[in-house]
């Protein structure tokens, strides 16, 4: 296991009873590196163990976002250098982390204070207690470069009401933090600058975690998604992409024809991965089994061509000019979601720690 207090991107200390993890990578919005999963899931083993550890907070040292989602320079350069053998590595322990989180019998409070998205949502969604502010923007942005919203996406978004969780699985769309109280992706709702307050009051009294959110909560402002609730668990009530195409087709309103918009840049075949994953991981009822398939997915799609195509359209060229391949949701077929969800061989299959 990774030595805790050698990794420059993580810092992760002792305040009172609370044990305290702050990611450090302020210019890639502390994307999280295969080192970083490493080293939080080596401090959250030793905590486990020590009785004076009563209580774990994670958030970000600095910068404008909590976390900005896993490091897709790396997936990338292991797409199209080893065969995705780094990048299978890599979504093997960030999935153990998630899973450890999950599990963990502790409780864990993370503060969602700014971006947060992809690999973010899998190291906040775990915790008690989430804690969304006024700068928080939640996303699963995964459909846009070819892969799906996985670190525990399929888990947490099939198990939101109204069709939320496939909305945001397809369109990627930015949530904050009103939005994220609303449907129940916080438990609650912060004004910044009471942050520091929190984090010193929960060190001192882990064991009033409860009364200490509770008292420095503010209302937020009306949630955009209730807005469009209505909307959302219509036009997005089907698990076939081409439903939800023709529901947002039939619809004159500005509204629908912006989310149509935006659904004709995602991957087709990441679109459709999505639906399959939430439909499957919904009737699921132990998080390990999503993990195992998450991972089995991340396997296959990881090497696909969209994903190293998405990657370079949207992060590196940034040109935004993806040719997926295929290039239509009629030409994702059954088979080839068949192969890219069977299992994996008996010893590459993932496992928890």
């Amino acid at each position: 296991m990774t030595d805790i207090e050698d990794i420059e991107d993580l810092n992760t200390h002792r305040h009172g009873a609370a044990g305290h993890i702050s990611l450090n990578r302020p210019k890639a919005i502390h994307a999280l590196t295969h080192e970083m999963c490493l080293a939080m899931s080596a401090a959250l083993t030793t905590w486990a163990d020590d009785d004076s550890v009563q209580a774990v907070m994670i958030d970000h040292a600095e910068g404008r976002g909590f976390c900005s989602g896993g490091d897709i320079n790396l997936l990338r350069k292991s797409a199209l250098s080893d065969g995705g053998k780094a990048g299978r590595r890599f979504f093997y322990d960030e999935y153990r982390l998630n899973h450890q989180l999950f599990t963990y019998a502790k409780p864990v409070v993370a503060f969602m204070d700014g971006i947060t998205m992809g690999g973010g949502v899998g190291i906040s969604q775990p915790a008690k207690y989430r804690v969304a502010t006024e700068n928080t923007r939640f996303a699963m942005p995964e459909t846009g470069i070819g892969l799906f919203p996985d670190v525990g996406g399929g888990w947490y978004l099939s198990r939101l009401g109204g069709r939320i969780g496939q909305f945001v699985a397809l369109t990627g769309a930015r949530l904050d933090g009103a939005d994220c109280l609303w449907a129940d992706l916080a438990t609650h709702y912060l004004p910044h600058n009471r942050l520091a307050e929190a984090k010193v009051r929960i060190a001192q009294h882990p064991d009033r975690i409860d009364g200490i959110l509770a008292e420095l909560s503010t209302a937020p402002p009306e949630a955009r998604l209730a807005a469009n609730a209505d909307r959302i668990a219509r036009h997005f009530a089907s698990d076939r992409l081409e439903d939800v195409l023709e529901s947002l087709e039939a619809d004159d309103s500005e509204w629908a024809a912006k989310e149509l918009a935006t659904l004709r840049t995602k991957s087709p075949q990441a679109c459709k991965v999505s639906l399959r994953q939430l439909a499957q991981a919904a009737q699921l009822d132990d998080f390990a089994e999503n993990m195992a398939q998450e991972y089995r997915i991340a396997s296959r799609v990881l090497i696909r061509p969209d994903f190293s195509e998405g990657v370079r359209a949207v992060i590196v060229d940034k040109t935004n000019d993806p040719r997926w391949n295929p290039a239509t949701p009629a030409a994702v077929d059954d088979e080839l979601l068949d192969a890219i969800f069977a299992p994996l061989p008996a010893n590459e299959e993932w496992t928890p720690l």
